[in-house]
């Protein structure tokens, strides 16, 4: 038996090879096109999730200085309630400035 009986090869004309090319380049783009919005929304997502890991740092620090300056607005309000203590500005009139109670005739009440 020959080698050619029996075969048939089918060749593909011009127009059929183009249509090929031109379908592959389109699924080249499309693939590509596919790749890059893919890359393009991971990096977006590991952007976002850098930028919330940025943030967690500054309310972490933020909310440790609001603590320190609470404790701080405590103890100054416990100083200027010390400081301010009528027994606290009694002695010290008397002991740095030498005051004493007025007498009976120094006091004098207005109407």
């Amino acid at each position: 038996m020959p080698a050619a009986e029996g075969v048939r090869l089918r060749v593909k004309s011009r127009t059929e090879a183009r249509t090929t090319r031109s379908e592959r380049r389109r699924h080249h783009w499309a693939v590509l096109s596919l790749s890059l919005c893919l890359v393009g929304v991971v990096l977006l997502h590991v952007w976002l999730r850098l930028q919330v890991v940025r943030m967690g740092y500054a309310l972490s620090t933020t909310s440790k200085l609001q603590s320190q300056l609470e404790q701080e607005r405590r103890e100054l309000t416990v100083e200027l309630a010390t400081l301010t203590s009528p027994d606290r500005l009694e002695a010290m009139a008397r002991k740095r400035l030498g005051l004493v109670a007025p007498e009976k005739g120094q006091v004098i009440v207005l109407p």
